[in-house]
């Protein structure tokens, strides 16, 4: 595969960016009204997603190590994979939303969509990749039914 970092490296590379953004830019903070409960809610949505997409796998006693999709026994399909084909990259943008809200700098939105992207082209269009090349037409036609991210 073309990745090089585990996805938790690059998440938190991403994660102190908007750190080291929000600390550095003059400009672009905010606050509103809810400010607190919506960061909460993500991370717990994070939390909860997450822990579905884990124990989808364990269930299936299939890898999910995301370095060698190739390693994969059954295709995981069910549960929280019936809405999201990456459930677990969705947990890690959830954070670092939440992360970002919690750090009240507007231009922390634009890493996030930046770690979406990094995370489409160097991680998920490979996994996908070799998932067909291991799972073909019953992974094509997964890919019909359920979106990338949500």
């Amino acid at each position: 595969m073309e990745l090089a970092l585990p996805p938790v490296v690059v998440f938190l590379i991403f994660g102190g960016a908007m750190y080291l953004l929000d600390q550095i830019l003059p400009f672009g903070e905010f606050d509103f009204f809810g400010r607190q409960p919506l960061k909460r809610v993500l991370a717990g949505l994070a939390l909860l997603i997450g822990c579905m997409a884990i124990l989808a796998f364990m269930l299936k006693k299939t890898s999910s190590n995301p370095m060698h999709p190739d390693r994969a026994s059954t295709l995981v399909v069910t549960g929280i994979y019936n809405y999201s084909r990456n459930p677990m990259y969705l947990a890690l943008l959830l954070v670092l939303l939440a992360w970002g809200i919690h750090l009240g700098n507007a231009f922390n939105t634009l890493l996030a969509a930046a770690f979406v992207g990094y995370m489409n082209r160097f991680q998920i269009v490979p996994e996908e990749r070799a998932l067909l090349a291991k799972f073909g037409s019953e992974y094509k036609r997964y890919c019909s039914l359920v979106r990338r991210w949500f």
